[in-house]
């Protein structure tokens, strides 16, 4: 398996884990701004399953295989799961810094196609990178960052 392969399983085992994460905050956020982050909490786990499914065809199509359980999920990925309890402006500073560890580790693999020649990957992850700097700043913004 190659490097390639290595980091596109845990991306896969991340977005799942984030996707769990965001669901949690989506159902538990309370306060002043509920409706708001209820809505984009959706937003993100929504974009997230996208994002979580293409990566995983696309190391099906190059000879992978994407984690596909929660163990393996949980054991790979470097997001955490949610702990429970948290606050509403914990939700969203964990979120952001979800949000920025993806960032890093997807400009990592992003080099990593580049040297394998895979640019159809490397387009994937360009496009969700560009997603992540808007929520990165947008999540930064509302924590007054």
């Amino acid at each position: 398996m190659s490097k390639l392969h290595t980091g596109l399983n845990k991306q896969v085992a991340n977005l799942s884990v984030f996707f769990v994460k965001l669901h949690h905050h989506h159902w538990y956020v309370k306060g002043y701004t509920f409706y708001k982050l209820h809505e984009k909490f959706e937003e993100f786990y929504d974009e997230v399953n996208e994002l979580y499914d293409a990566l995983a065809e696309r190391l099906l199509m190059v000879g992978g295989k994407p984690y596909s359980t929660l163990k393996d999920n949980l054991a790979h990925a470097s997001i955490k799961e949610a702990k429970g309890g948290e606050k509403m402006e914990e939700m969203v500073e964990e979120t952001l810094n979800d949000y920025k560890l993806l960032q890093k580790e997807f400009y990592e693999l992003i080099k990593l196609g580049q040297e394998e020649g895979d640019e159809i990957t490397v387009d994937l992850l360009i496009g969700a990178v560009s997603n992540f700097d808007k929520h990165i700043w947008m999540l930064s913004a509302f924590l007054g960052k």
